[in-house]
């Protein structure tokens, strides 16, 4: 009975930390908007965008802001943020890759500069959450570069998922809920801190995103930029980690890291194509293009709002699809699942590269490559 009323009483706080953080960035944005503009912070249009207008940039530090505002103050009040240590780390990484996004946004910065910022942010995370010293993978010579390779391709991979209106900022709201669902299944008195802590971060976040969708969806009066596009990928890699452990820990079998890998397989599946197929027609891996899943969903449905809610539907049913594998503790239902997405992705995959693409200038390695691509 009294862990039941527990139970109950944290459920409620949690919502109410979704429906502040929700309030707060909804009505934040506007002033965001505003002082874009005022500032010349926006994202003029060009070939490989799909916008036509300049819009303000800074949707990122909107987020950012609700999702801080609530977590520092949901800490402090009612002490939900476990280790404060873990937290401020947490918070501090976040920080960084929000600053490191707007530089890129205002000014531009190089891959590598870019590269070497992610990889400090992967550690400062690693650092203050004692990874380098619970082996995750076995050995910490093992377990760091995973971890490393993981963050840092999810942040790029997200920052190039944010190619269309509401895309990012809807899927990432998703993704957040199913984060939270781990945390509420997997919840034991044992492991209660932890959980308590992950399930603020993903509560904040997913209310932060969603209060943020109105102002992002078609037409989009304020895009997330790389600042937020980065952030997003940082929180979600990160929540990938953090639930992964919780789930293995609560069935006791290692194979349970998969479920944040599924939870997160349409970008690892959007980045591996547009990967792919770059590099098999000849054309620059690192340069931005209207060639991705979200592209190519575009041009076969020729709408940008339907393509924003097929993706959506995706993501919820890869959502829905890990609670029952975790609910049901199944190993067996893991494995088929996990066979299932892989082999639905491939079939997806080549049916989407199928779809005509436009290719930019900047995406051309010579100009023998750009007869060859004129020619198809």
């Amino acid at each position: 009975m009294l862990g039941t009323m527990f139970l109950s009483n944290t459920v409620y706080e949690f919502l109410l930390v979704f429906v502040t953080s929700f309030l707060f960035v909804y009505s934040l944005t506007p002033f965001i908007i505003k002082f874009a503009y005022r500032s010349n912070f926006v994202d003029n249009p060009n070939a490989r965008k799909v916008h036509k207008r300049a819009t303000p940039l800074l949707g990122g530090l909107s987020v950012f802001i609700g999702f801080i505002f609530v977590v520092l103050t949901e800490t402090s009040l009612r002490q939900m943020g476990g280790n404060s240590f873990a937290t401020y780390g947490y918070l501090f990484g976040a920080f960084l890759i929000l600053c490191v996004g707007l530089i890129d946004d205002k000014v531009g910065m190089s891959v590598v500069l870019k590269f070497s910022f992610q990889i400090f942010v992967c550690m400062i995370f690693i650092y203050t959450h004692d990874l380098h010293r619970h082996n995750l993978f076995g050995s910490h010579w093992i377990s760091i570069p995973i971890i490393v390779l993981w963050m840092t391709g999810l942040m790029n991979a997200f920052n190039f998922l944010d190619n269309m209106d509401g895309i990012l900022s809807g899927m990432s709201g998703i993704l957040a809920l199913g984060f939270y669902a781990i945390c509420f299944l997997t919840r034991t008195p044992t492991v209660a801190p932890i959980n308590n802590y992950v399930a603020l971060l993903a509560l904040a976040f997913a209310g932060a995103v969603f209060g943020f969708l109105p102002y992002n969806f078609k037409p989009a009066k304020i895009f997330l930029g790389d600042a937020g596009s980065m952030f997003i990928g940082y929180f979600l890699s990160t929540m990938g980690i953090l639930t992964g452990n919780m789930a293995v820990k609560f069935t006791q079998n290692n194979l349970f890291y998969l479920l944040p890998i599924l939870l997160l397989s349409f970008a690892i599946f959007d980045i591996s194509l547009v990967s792919f197929t770059r590099k098999r027609d000849g054309r620059r891996v690192s340069q931005g293009g209207k060639d991705h899943t979200t592209h190519r969903i575009g041009t076969a449905m020729k709408s940008t709002t339907v393509t924003a809610l097929v993706v959506y539907l995706i993501n919820i049913i890869i959502m829905l699809t890990i609670v029952v594998v975790l609910q049901k503790e199944s190993v067996q239902l893991l494995l088929i699942s996990t066979v299932i997405f892989v082999a639905g992705f491939l079939f997806f995959g080549r049916k989407l590269d199928e779809i005509p693409i436009i290719v930019p200038e900047n995406q051309l390695k010579n100009t023998e490559n750009k007869e060859q691509t004129d020619d198809k």
